[in-house]
């Protein structure tokens, strides 16, 4: 299903794709976004569920299993030449401060998932500083880290790809020049024992979460009490291991 709101000039400006996962949806969605279209898309795959599964498996194969879902974003970042990009680390100024070493669990962790397509320079490009997460920030240098500054590489990507990152890695996006938005959804893990980004309490949608997934959104089992998130629950890794992830 399809409902478009069109311009004066009959061209599509918003589209809600629903069915958009795979074949006739997915390429109608490919075509809108390349008509420079800002398309909401909208499917259950089971196969897609299953991959997402995977990607929270490797993360706790590399965090442990004692982790938060801390912040979740949806970014679009438009086709325009007044917006340069930039480069920063996660956390803010206080985690900026803080570096593991290469043998320890990271702190925190993000998974960035393209929505759509990223090829060629300066197309909204996930921008790195490969071996940056072992450094200091350069927060005060002047003139300040671009993603041109030598040493940054921008990376590109087909929509559905995954980039896993430390906190503390220098990154962020590149100008976007390339006639699309570019269309991103991140995910951040953190040891439970920091504080979560976007919820005070337990989200809401917890409750029609799995087991594992009401761990993640901070759901210990038990009403709050001293050391809670320090002290993991007893049961932690048997529901983060469990089969109903």
């Amino acid at each position: 299903m399809v409902s478009l709101t069109v311009s004066s000039g009959g061209l599509p400006r918003v589209a809600v794709v629903t069915g958009s996962g795979s074949g006739m949806g997915r390429e109608l969605v490919r075509q809108l976004s390349a008509d420079g279209c800002d398309v909401a898309t909208r499917d259950v795959l089971l196969d897609n569920a299953e991959e997402t599964a995977a990607i929270c498996e490797l993360i706790v194969d590399i965090m442990g299993p004692n982790i938060l879902l801390s912040m979740t974003q949806a970014i679009v970042r438009p086709s325009t030449d007044r917006f340069p990009g930039y480069i920063h680390t996660d956390g803010g100024e206080a985690l900026r401060e803080v570096r593991v070493s290469e043998t320890s669990r990271p702190l925190a962790l993000k998974a960035l998932y393209l929505l759509s397509d990223v090829a060629g320079t300066d197309a909204g490009a996930f921008t790195v500083f490969p071996g940056s997460h072992l450094r200091p920030f350069p927060a005060r240098l002047d003139p300040p880290l671009t993603p041109r500054t030598p040493g940054a590489v921008q990376l590109r990507g087909r929509a559905g790809d995954c980039y896993l990152f430390s906190h503390s890695l220098w990154h962020g996006p590149s100008a976007n020049l390339s006639g699309r938005a570019r269309k991103t959804l991140l995910y951040n893990y953190c040891q439970l024992f920091l504080r979560s980004y976007d919820h005070h309490d337990v989200s809401p949608a917890a409750s029609q979460a799995t087991a594992r997934q009401r761990r993640l959104l901070g759901d210990l089992g038990y009403d709050f009490r001293p050391g809670s998130y320090f002290y993991v629950p007893l049961d932690q890794q048997q529901v983060m291991f469990s089969s109903d992830g």
